[in-house]
């Protein structure tokens, strides 16, 4: 018989990862998730949050959950395919997909249950996933839960993706189905998917598209509506436009947008992850639907983060700072080597400035960065803090 530790992998696997300094080591957030916060007893400019918008502190928001938490409790009891599919689950699904421009939209407890619901249900044995090679995690783990085939295409790289379609069409037996899936924005990077050209050769091969736009919401589009409504694409062009409450909306829960009802009905009939987990509570899903009111009544935050995004980054800029290929308020500074990046963080801590690395195997082992995530109240004096903070740190560590 093998002599076997049940759990000695683990606390050794670990230490591996502190040894080649590639392990997290979590941060404790002590206040609400402001421009300025409280963080491990320090008083820090927050530049690390996906809080886009700032709605997480919004005082609509704030008091929807409470009040219908004092009328519908903490918890909705149940999963919604049982007891727990309550009038505000149902509101909030319809005035998502209102918002959204859609025929019908699906609210489910995570973004990454959206993923890793729906995406095993798009395709079987028999059928492809075509992937953007940068897509999220979430992604990936969908696709492996499915029994289709899978390719993967260069990042963005349309002459690719069209290689990749084309020899798909070679398959014998053909394949009944092919979904193309890609990030919207790539949260890394900062970059957006060439969505109308994934749709044309979508269209030529007769493939569905599916987008994860968790990134672009509030961001991007009228009002914050996302890429789809950014590039002003229909529902029958992208097929499956999937979101996340949790980034620009400011609170938590995931959701997909489809071109009909049946389509709704058939991923609540099928997605586990919808299925076998309970609704969010009911004052989630309250605070998720204010959230979208105050997107419509108050534009100007959406074009807050913009200026501020093209502020901070032409100062970056000017000083050196190389910034990738960042089109969004995610701006990565670019390190080269992971100590580098862990390097800088540590530093800008120092400073007062709370940025988070990005490293191997988030990213290439030549490619760690610090990711910058700027919001709609960052003030200029604080964004010159920042950029004050970024060129002393940058100087020292030789990266301008």
């Amino acid at each position: 018989m093998v002599k076997r530790h049940p759990t000695k992998y683990m606390i050794e696997e670990y230490k591996r990862l502190v040894k080649e300094r590639l392990n997290w080591e979590l941060r404790e957030l002590q206040s609400a998730s402001k421009p300025i916060c409280q963080v491990d007893g320090r008083e820090v400019l927050m530049l690390c949050a996906n809080n886009y918008l700032n709605l997480a502190t919004h005082p609509k928001v704030i008091e929807a959950m409470v009040e219908a938490t004092k009328k519908y409790g903490a918890g909705a009891g149940s999963d919604r395919s049982i007891s727990g599919n309550m009038s505000l689950h149902e509101e909030l699904d319809k005035r998502l997909a209102k918002f959204k421009g859609a025929p019908a939209s699906l609210t489910f407890q995570t973004g990454y249950m959206v993923n890793e619901g729906v995406i095993p249900q798009l395709c079987d044995k028999g059928d492809l996933y075509v992937s953007d090679q940068l897509n999220h995690g979430s992604i990936i783990d969908g696709v492996r839960l499915s029994h289709a085939d899978r390719a993967v295409y260069k990042h963005k790289d349309m002459e690719d993706l069209a290689k990749v379609l084309e020899e798909a069409e070679k398959h014998h037996p053909p394949y009944d189905h092919i979904w193309i899936l890609t990030d919207g924005v790539f949260s890394m990077d900062g970059d957006l998917a060439p969505l109308p050209e994934i749709v044309k050769l979508a269209k030529e091969h007769g493939a569905g598209v599916y987008v994860d736009d968790a990134h672009g919401e509030g961001v991007l589009g009228r009002n914050g509506r996302g890429i789809v409504d950014h590039f002003r694409l229909g529902r029958e062009e992208v097929h499956l436009e999937m979101g996340t409450f949790s980034k620009a909306f400011g609170v938590v829960g995931g959701h997909i947008s489809c071109g009909s009802l049946e389509i709704r009905k058939f991923l609540y009939n099928r997605s586990r992850t919808f299925l076998l987990s309970a609704a969010v509570p009911p004052g989630v899903a309250a605070a998720c639907i204010a959230a979208i009111d105050v997107l419509e009544d108050e534009p100007d935050r959406v074009k807050n983060v913009w200026r501020n995004r093209e502020y901070f980054l032409k100062a970056m800029q000017d000083l050196g700072f190389n910034t990738g290929n960042s089109q969004t308020p995610i701006i990565p500074v670019m390190c080269g080597e992971s100590e580098t990046a862990k390097k800088l963080a540590k530093m800008l801590w120092d400073e007062g400035a709370f940025v988070l690395p990005i490293f191997y195997p988030m990213v290439a082992k030549n490619a760690a960065r610090i990711r910058v995530q700027l919001c709609s109240e960052h003030t200029k004096e604080q964004l010159d803090r920042a950029v004050e903070a970024f060129e002393k740190c940058g100087r020292k560590l030789r990266l301008i």
